[in-house]
């Protein structure tokens, strides 16, 4: 097993998602689904909604969230403790001011061939299938 002093941490690409599984948020990050329940418990911010079905949901602001704890507590070495005391003391609106990406024409964001309009179709799919599953 590697030494966490030796390994080289680089931020994974993540996907453009609604919603995350515990697995995967987990293969992301690279650690055990054990350890983001437990980080649950130790980081307010960290609160995944659950599915009708009771699986943990993570929005893309958990997901990145998850990777700042990780690399406080495994690249910058600090304890738990103190990883909450700087999560918490960044200001909360740092990703309102996240430019967005602006479509050059307006037609082109509903074209039926646009890879924006076959997104937000995937993703209506998923919200759909995850409210049939809640409803049963």
């Amino acid at each position: 097993m590697e030494d966490l002093a030796t390994q080289s941490f680089v931020d994974p690409e993540i996907p453009n998602k609604l919603y995350f599984r515990i697995g995967e948020v987990a293969k992301l990050a690279a650690i055990k689904p054990y350890v983001l329940r437990f980080w649950e418990s130790e980081f307010s911010g960290l609160g995944p909604k659950k599915s009708g079905t009771g699986h943990r949901l993570y929005r893309r602001k958990d997901v990145e969230l998850v990777l700042e704890i990780k690399r406080l507590l495994y690249e910058k070495r600090f304890t738990i403790e103190g990883a909450r005391k700087v999560l918490e003391s960044k200001p909360k609106r740092e990703a309102a001011l996240k430019p967005v990406p602006v479509a050059r024409r307006q037609g082109e964001l509903f074209s039926g061939t646009s890879a924006f309009y076959q997104e937000i179709k995937r993703e209506l799919g998923e919200i759909l299938s995850l409210l049939k599953q809640s409803e049963a």
